[in-house]
């Protein structure tokens, strides 16, 4: 997350906002309490969620930010942008019956790459609040599972559980870009932020070096 060093104020409220609103709504998708007739609606709201997160990752990126800068570019452009297109195609194909059907298995293809990347980078979470990496943890036990989905390798028996992972990330994100606004705007911790799993090593003052 921005840590303000180019005069900035912290964008990522903005972004967790963003990837909330993304968590609920695939988890309304994806757990079947709504149907079918709601992915163009759902397509806006991605849309929406794209501008956002295109913006957050670019001022992350300016302040030097590599991973969530990084993270938020690809979340907009293939989580976001693509996912909320894609929500229009596959209305329309549906729709209209068209004569060559959708092989949605390419998305599981490009989910794998999404998602597997995503847990390799996961580790780098570690030194952030805790709060944080549950939340990335949570999103890669659902876009792991929906990769596999798409590919037909996992049965659509599935779908809760990546469902359920989806709404508690985004009740985390939630509290979390509270905590960052209020936390901020008050200077003391009005919603408290759990320590990461991995502490920053501080080095030994000189004073203490051994002699050789």
């Amino acid at each position: 997350m921005s840590n303000n060093n180019g005069g900035w104020a912290n964008p990522s409220p903005a972004g967790l906002v963003a990837l909330g609103v993304a968590c609920f709504t695939f988890f309304a998708l994806l757990s079947g309490r709504v149907t079918a007739g709601a992915m163009p609606l759902l397509g806006c709201w991605l849309i929406g969620g794209f501008i956002t997160q295109v913006i957050v990752g670019a001022i992350e990126l300016k302040e030097g930010q590599i991973l969530g800068g990084n993270v938020f570019l690809y979340f907009s452009a293939f989580f976001m942008l693509v996912g909320g297109l894609e929500f229009f195609v596959k209305y329309f194909a549906a729709a209209q019956q068209w004569s060559i059907p959708l092989d949605t298995r390419i998305d599981g293809w490009a989910w794998i790459v999404l998602s597997f990347c995503l847990v390799l980078w996961t580790p780098a979470y570690f030194k952030a609040t805790s709060v944080l990496t549950m939340i990335v943890i949570l999103i890669d036990i659902a876009v792991v599972q929906v990769a596999f989905l798409d590919l037909g390798v996992l049965s659509p028996s599935f779908k809760p559980f990546a469902a359920y992972a989806l709404l508690f990330a985004g009740i985390l994100a939630m509290y979390l870009s509270a905590a960052l606004i209020l936390n901020t705007t008050y200077g003391k911790s009005i919603l408290p932020l759990t320590k990461p799993w991995v502490k920053e090593k501080t080095a030994a003052p000189v004073g203490n070096a051994k002699k050789m």
